[in-house]
């Protein structure tokens, strides 16, 4: 932003609906550029928040689906799910085996991205795109609150 005052700062906002089919990564990005450009906003912030505990977002490499297959193949690795009847890794099961660890997966990622906006788009890398995290196996409606900040 200029800072020179001369242009009023605009807000705008905006819900996206993400229909997920189980776990994994569906990448949000056009509809994201597409909203952006739309609202006449040519420098500012971009704010991301999704509303779930089992859920994140992530930016990350857009080009190569091999990517996308490791990180999830880590995220269960390193949280694993309890297989163990009897003998629970989690005390928190209240929505089945993938409950908890859909949680943790979530802290360790984020609710929320800030992305600064220049020329009237997210200024993105060349292969980052903009990704829901799906953390739980069966399909969800999740929302993506969108919130651009600029001038």
């Amino acid at each position: 932003m200029s800072g020179r005052g001369t242009s009023p700062l605009r807000q705008a906002g905006l819900t996206l609906d993400v229909a997920t089919d189980g776990a994994g990564l569906y990448e949000i990005t056009r509809p994201v550029l597409r909203w952006v450009e739309g609202q006449g906003i040519l420098q500012g912030l971009l704010t991301l928040f999704v509303r779930h505990t089992s859920a994140s977002l992530i930016v990350q490499e857009n080009a190569d689906p091999s990517v996308r297959h490791d990180l999830e193949t880590f995220f269960r690795r390193l949280v694993p799910e309890d297989e163990t009847p009897g003998r629970s890794l989690y005390r928190h099961q209240d929505e089945g085996p993938d409950d908890m660890p859909a949680h943790i997966r979530a802290a360790l990622t984020a609710c929320q991205l800030s992305i600064p906006v220049a020329g009237g788009a997210p200024v993105l890398g060349t292969w980052q795109g903009i990704y829901l995290f799906e953390h739980r196996h069966r399909p969800h409606r999740r929302q993506v609150v969108l919130h651009l900040l600029g001038e």
